[in-house]
């Protein structure tokens, strides 16, 4: 990344679009230029399915659901558009989690349950409860129930207690 001169002080790639280089921590967030922040996942990485589930679950369960997020994200735009709203589920549950571990109980709540309304949404309407190995409905009740705990008052989460995980 560099960053362009005083006329337009944004950060940007390679190619000109404008991305944030600052270093962020374990939950995405953004830490003083010059901080020790933890490896931010590329963008744009092309993944079997399977290998996008096992990637996610090894980043959700070291406690880095925000950058799980970022995983599923690849997969939701670039897989086939019938699996889309699959991915797009998932990621909001690991964005949802990322809100909760960052103390936002009402973003985490809403984002929670929206993937696990998309998720049991997707399970429903194809007929799979286990596509790639995902536990769809388990992943669907484990977010429901953290959307309560949190919007209970639990709030700032511990992302890697509250990991979910994917498959059996």
């Amino acid at each position: 990344m560099t960053n362009v001169g005083a006329s337009d002080a944004r950060d940007r790639d390679a190619v000109g679009r404008a991305r944030n280089a600052r270093p962020r921590d374990g939950l995405g967030r953004p830490l003083p230029y010059g901080a020790e922040g933890v490896p931010r996942q590329p963008e744009g990485v092309l993944r079997a399915p399977e290998e996008t589930v096992g990637e996610a679950q090894a980043l959700l369960a070291a406690g880095r659901p925000f950058h799980a997020h970022e995983v599923f994200e690849d997969a939701w735009k670039s897989g086939p558009p019938e699996e889309r709203p699959l991915w797009r589920g998932l990621a909001q549950l690991a964005v949802g989690l990322t809100h909760a571990a960052r103390g936002n109980a009402v973003g985490g709540a809403r984002l929670l349950r929206r993937g696990a309304g998309a998720v049991g949404e997707w399970a429903v309407t194809r007929g799979e409860d286990r596509p790639y190995g995902l536990d769809l409905p388990g992943l669907a009740r484990w977010a429901r129930e953290l959307a309560g705990r949190v919007e209970r008052g639990c709030a700032p989460v511990d992302a890697r207690a509250e990991a979910p995980r994917l498959g059996p």
